[in-house]
């Protein structure tokens, strides 16, 4: 049973078919998958989920695959939301809690989008895939193509931690090293391709956003179908605080949750902070940062094409922006660690030293019910972060 209508411009609401290859509008801003949400609430009750399997294709009726034979599943998804007494009490937080996105296939977030987008790619009788990637991102293509008899073709930049580089290639992709930053892999990785492949980077496409949006799913359903008072995301694309956003508002029509929203929060790196200087300045729209650095691979990200709809998710849920620097970070990462035995990610600790701040400020009250992302695993960043956690 299909429960996709249609994809729709994020900008000027111009709508397409769903059975085309399509990227970016013709007006050049992202596009959304739409689905039949009455058919969805006749088909499927919240009470019908706890059966399933505890991946992330528990809801696969608000996903984009027509055929389930086109799914290519490593077992992504469902991550614990854990409950962490201790780690709040440094910061005097009653309430803490972290989705620990560290579990997932190749240790981070990325294999929810990536699993949704080359499921997509296989059913559109794709067989060449390509993107530039921060390291993540690419690792994760580089599985889900594996699975699904893919070419992939990766450029990344040659500062990216070896863990990533080593990933991709492991898993049979073709992998370019470029000089600058993930904008400028972009630029090269256009150099080497034609229309024959199928580009898959972050929000130029309409589906690696739809697996990210299992996130807010997930926390609304392991909080018994209620959602936290505020949610602390690391964003460098932030296609998972824009998918996030924009499920609350189809789970509320479908009648899972009611119309209250948590206040997001966008976490950058003190040396690449464009959506953080865009929110201060009121802007719409974020101007590229030049020279981007920190040791965050994830955050590294100097231009995102969906920097409208991450600032527009701001706004609307009366969230903020938080930078911080490289040497916090590292702390943060230390003390998620110690409190809770996770080894996070340097953006996880990112978005940990982030509730601090906003502690601190007021923004945050102490009985408040607060989620921060483990984005990805501190395993892929051992050979940077050896030296620093000293």
């Amino acid at each position: 049973m299909k429960f996709l209508t249609e994809i729709a411009c994020t900008k000027c609401d111009k709508t397409y078919s769903d059975e085309q290859t399509l990227f970016l509008c013709s007006c050049g801003a992202p596009l959304f998958a739409h689905y039949d949400l009455e058919k969805v609430k006749a088909n499927l009750t919240r009470e019908e989920i706890k059966n399933r399997p505890e991946d992330m294709w528990r809801y696969k009726e608000l996903l984009p695959i027509t055929d389930p034979e086109n799914i290519l599943n490593l077992g992504e998804g469902f991550t614990p939301l854990v409950y962490s007494k201790s780690l709040g009490a440094l910061i005097g937080l009653e309430n803490l809690y972290l989705k620990d996105e560290s579990l997932n296939p190749t240790g981070s977030f990325k294999a929810r989008g990536m699993a949704v987008a080359l499921s997509k790619a296989k059913e559109l009788g794709k067989t060449k895939i390509c993107l530039p990637t921060a390291g993540n991102a690419g690792g994760a293509a580089a599985a889900y193509g594996a699975k699904g008899g893919m070419e992939v073709l990766i450029a990344m930049p040659q500062t990216t931690p070896d863990t990533f580089k080593a990933e991709a290639i492991a898993l049979g992709a073709r992998t370019l090293f470029v000089e600058g930053s993930i904008v400028d892999a972009g630029a090269h990785l256009a150099t080497q391709t034609d229309d024959t492949w199928y580009n898959v980077s972050t929000l130029k496409e309409p589906y690696r956003v739809e697996g990210k949006k299992t996130m807010g799913i997930e926390i609304a359903e392991q909080m018994d179908w209620t959602l936290p008072d505020v949610v602390i995301y690391p964003t460098g694309g932030g296609t998972g605080l824009i998918g996030m956003w924009k499920v609350f508002d189809e789970l509320e029509e479908l009648g899972w949750i009611s119309s209250q929203r948590p206040r997001m929060v966008s976490v950058q790196a003190e040396g690449c902070a464009p959506i953080i200087k865009a929110f201060k300045d009121g802007s719409t729209s974020a101007e590229e940062w030049i020279n981007p650095q920190t040791v965050a691979a994830g955050l590294r990200v100097p231009k995102a094409v969906g920097d409208f709809l991450m600032l527009k998710a701001l706004r609307e849920s009366g969230g903020t922006a938080v930078d911080v620097t490289d040497e916090e970070l590292i702390q943060g990462v230390k003390l998620i660690g110690k409190h809770t035995g996770i080894f996070s990610a340097p953006e996880g600790g990112a978005a940990f030293i982030a509730a601090k701040k906003l502690r601190e400020s007021g923004f945050i009250k102490e009985k408040e019910k607060v989620v921060i992302f483990i984005t990805g695993s501190g395993l892929k960043y051992t050979d940077t972060l050896i030296s620093l956690l000293e």
